[in-house]
């Protein structure tokens, strides 16, 4: 990327169910059975969702919190770099310092600063949890239909990414204005375009709540189109 990004919020009041989100790939004559949300360390194949990281970074105690994405040349390096607000995940070929901080914080020098995306909007809560995830889904894939008790922000590499919730639709693209998610609403995810979609999402989320929750009373109008 030839130039660091700030994102400031474009914001939608809600991707992620119980604490990760199901993922179902959508054909016109039928939905695909859903695939679940899994560990890293679980996965066999390409297409899907895995957890990156589940980690409690404590209180914060700002209205509103920065994600922070750098990358360093090595994974010593990228540990080396990071902050009590910070986790390193290799991802997408590259060593990734994901860090949840203020506007004006900068990572230590060393790497490379990829983008900044905020405000992320944060109720009250004595601990927090940053959870992330890598998502890598062909056009037509689609989330289930779920909501957080948190924010989740949204940076898609590569391919388009739609969003849907009781408030409307939104789209990401690679070097567009992220989709930042607020707290409560019903949403639902569908990969869209001709391009494999690639990108992260991070929940932010009271520790002591579940990262996500299923959503029956909603039925998206099928805005996404692809």
């Amino acid at each position: 990327m030839a130039s660091p990004l700030t994102y400031r919020s474009f914001l939608i009041p809600t991707l992620f169910l119980a604490s990760m989100p199901s993922w179902s790939q959508q054909t016109p004559a039928q939905a695909e059975p859903a695939v679940q949300c899994k560990p890293m360390s679980q996965r066999t194949g390409e297409l899907g969702c895995w957890t990156l990281a589940d980690q409690p970074i404590g209180p914060l105690t700002k209205s509103q919190v920065f994600w922070h994405l750098d990358t360093y040349p090595t994974p010593a390096a990228a540990n080396a770099a990071k902050g009590p607000r910070g986790v390193v995940a290799n991802s997408f070929g590259k060593n990734w310092l994901l860090t949840i901080e203020v506007d004006a914080w900068q990572a230590p020098a060393g790497g490379e600063h990829v983008a900044t995306i905020g405000p992320l909007p944060i109720p009250a809560a004595d601990s927090y949890t940053a959870t992330y995830v890598e998502a890598i889904f062909t056009p037509g894939m689609k989330s289930a239909i779920h909501d957080h008790p948190g924010p989740e922000a949204f940076f898609t590499l590569t391919g388009e990414t739609c969003l849907e919730t009781s408030e409307g639709m939104s789209v990401e693209r690679p070097g567009g204005p992220p989709v930042i998610v607020a707290a409560g609403l019903p949403m639902q995810l569908t990969a869209i375009g001709k391009d494999k979609r690639q990108g992260f999402a991070l929940v932010l989320h009271d520790q002591s709540q579940p990262g996500g929750h299923p959503v029956h009373n909603w039925t998206p109008k099928d805005l996404c189109k692809y």
